[in-house]
């Protein structure tokens, strides 16, 4: 194939082409449980760990070694293995989303979304472990970020830069009071925990009309021409009355750390497609997170599980991983990554 699918837009329809044809499905889950928002960890020795939005545990765990076969973290007795079992004391259970970590300080660091006891909005903390598998503590009071009169602070997404300064980033949950959402950045104290400066609007809007007033889940990089910024829009849902899920995945070009940055295209690079009989599809994709591992950068996201005739197959979000890269200025993904037998 000259090229994906998924990079020949059309302003209206978010559909592969039918002169774009390929032997197997472009896009095969490597984890078929429910696992939204998976954020994946190389930890060393070709170990990969990746963390999911709560089901049941609050940062449900996976594992693998090939990023092919992964597996639920379990306990000694057999039961899946939570990251951080007990929440702080600001956070209230079931609404525990897209954990990430870093190791910074001699520590791993866990970004988490919970849900503010007091303030009923979604806000951000910082759970700290000596292990990546952990468990994770985070004893803080209060959230690490949390804006209150925006709506609330979620998908916490950190980034070191080449001078080895840390920054956070964020989406302001407008969306959810009837307020624009933007995403945010910030500077960090070098372990993680604190902030080391006032946030910046990084002027990534919601006005488009693919976003649906929504814009979440960023994820910061470095890119051979300068700072990048992936993100996804969109309502992350698959109703019954859709065709397909409208969420989508898009990319900005930032200036710095702290932006500004401006849409890299007007419409997403990926996004849901059936084609059935050639590509396959997918319903959904988007909060991505990217990374190196063998040689290589790789990107992960989640979709919604589909039939063969592309179909919403339950209430469940799988992990894709993918080869990414960069081609003139604009992120390319290779065919997914397939599942070992």
């Amino acid at each position: 194939m000259p090229r994906l699918c998924f990079l020949l837009l059309a302003a209206t329809a978010f559909a592969c082409p039918a002169t774009a044809k390929a032997p197997d499905p472009q896009f095969v889950p490597v984890f078929q449980e429910n696992f939204p928002d998976a954020f994946v960890l190389p930890v060393g020795d070709g170990e990969y760990l990746a963390y999911a939005t709560n089901d049941r545990q609050n940062v449900p765990i996976a594992v693998s070694r090939d990023l092919t076969s992964w597996q639920f973290v379990r306990n000694p007795d057999g039961s899946k293995r939570d990251a951080m079992p007990t929440l702080a004391s600001w956070a209230k259970p079931g609404f525990t989303w897209a954990p990430e970590v870093i190791k910074a300080g001699g520590k791993y660091v866990l970004y988490y979304t919970a849900n503010h006891r007091a303030k009923d909005k979604q806000c951000i903390g910082a759970a700290v472990s000596p292990d990546p598998r952990g468990p994770f503590v985070d004893s803080a009071a209060q959230p690490l970020v949390c804006q209150f009169e925006l709506g609330g602070s979620i998908d916490a997404d950190a980034f070191r830069d080449r001078d080895g300064k840390l920054y956070l980033y964020w989406k302001s949950d407008g969306n959810r009071v009837g307020k624009p959402s933007h995403l945010f950045g910030m500077a960090l104290s070098p372990d993680g925990l604190a902030p080391a400066g006032q946030p910046a609007d990084l002027g990534i809007g919601d006005r488009e009309e693919w976003k649906q007033k929504v814009v979440e889940a960023p994820t910061m990089l470095l890119t051979p021409d300068g700072y990048a910024m992936l993100y996804s829009g969109g309502y992350f849902g698959w109703n019954q009355d859709q065709r397909l899920s409208p969420y989508a995945m898009n990319f900005a070009l930032c200036s710095g750390p702290l932006g500004p940055c401006r849409d890299g295209a007007k419409l997403p690079f990926l996004y849901s497609y059936s084609d059935a009989g050639r590509t396959g599809c997918l319903s959904g994709p988007g909060h991505q997170s990217v990374f190196r591992a063998q040689g290589g950068t790789f990107i992960s996201f989640h979709g919604w599980a589909a039939t063969r005739d592309c179909r919403k197959d339950g209430d469940k979000r799988v992990m894709y991983i993918a080869p990414f890269g960069w081609e003139n200025g604009h992120p390319v993904i290779a065919p997914s990554l397939r599942p070992s037998r």
